[in-house]
C-alpha cells in the first residue's frame, strides 16, 4: 500500500536530499531493479543509507574516497533480510538511473521508480528480498498502473555498457512469476 504522498506503508523512511520534482507524476511507467553493496561485496551496515543521504564518511573505507560526494538515491532499498527502506517518495524523482534509456526514451529518472536490492552481481539474492520485492511491486503497480510486467527492467538494460546490475544472479523468472500471482 502506498499513501497519498507516495510513501510505501511498512517501509522505514530515511529521506534523501538527492531527489526533485518529476516533470509529470502521471507519466510514471517504469520500474528499474538495481543492486548495491557498500563496501562492494559486503552486506549490512549503515553505508548505503549514508550514501543516499549524503553522509558517507570518505575515510570509513578506501572505496568511499571515489563515491562519497556522489549525489545518488533510489526510491527504495531492500535489505538482505527483506526490510524495505524508502528514501524518496514515488511521486518524486530519485536520482538512480543516470544516463539511461528504455524503449528509445531517454532520462529514465523522469518516469521510473528505482528499487535497490542489497547485493552484488555475483551473490544470490535472498528469498526475503524476493518476497519483499514482490509485495512492493504489487503496491507500485496498484498505484501506478502503467507499470506492467513488460515495463519492469534492470539497470543493466537501461544503461548497457555502463551498468551490470542487478546482475546475472537475479532470478527474473522467480520474480516475475511471483508478481503474476
Amino acid at each position: 500500500m502506498i499513501d497519498e504522498d507516495g510513501w510505501y506503508i511498512g517501509a522505514r523512511r530515511v529521506p534523501s536530499p538527492f531527489s526533485d520534482c518529476r516533470p509529470d507524476v502521471e507519466d510514471i511507467s517504469l520500474l528499474v531493479i538495481h543492486n548495491i553493496s557498500l563496501p562492494p561485496g559486503q552486506f549490512g551496515g549503515p553505508f548505503i543509507e549514508q550514501l543516499f543521504t549524503g553522509q558517507l564518511e570518505r575515510t570509513a573505507h578506501p572505496f568511499f574516497e571515489t563515491i562519497y560526494q556522489s549525489k545518488v538515491s533510489a526510491h527504495c532499498l531492500i535489505r538482505r533480510d527483506g526490510e524495505v527502506v524508502q528514501f524518496v517518495p514515488f511521486t518524486a524523482r530519485a536520482w538512480h538511473a543516470g544516463v539511461s534509456s528504455f524503449a528509445g526514451r531517454e532520462k529514465c529518472n523522469d518516469y521510473s521508480i528505482g528499487v535497490e536490492l542489497e547485493g552484488s552481481d555475483f551473490v544470490a539474492y535472498t528469498d526475503e528480498q524476493y518476497q519483499s520485492l514482490a509485495h512492493l511491486t504489487a503496491s507500485i503497480q496498484n498505484r501506478f498502473p502503467h507499470i506492467t510486467a513488460s515495463r519492469i527492467t534492470g539497470h543493466q538494460y537501461i544503461a548497457p555498457m555502463r551498468k551490470t546490475d542487478p546482475g546475472l544472479v537475479f532470478d527474473w523468472q522467480k520474480y516475475l512469476g511471483s508478481i503474476r500471482r
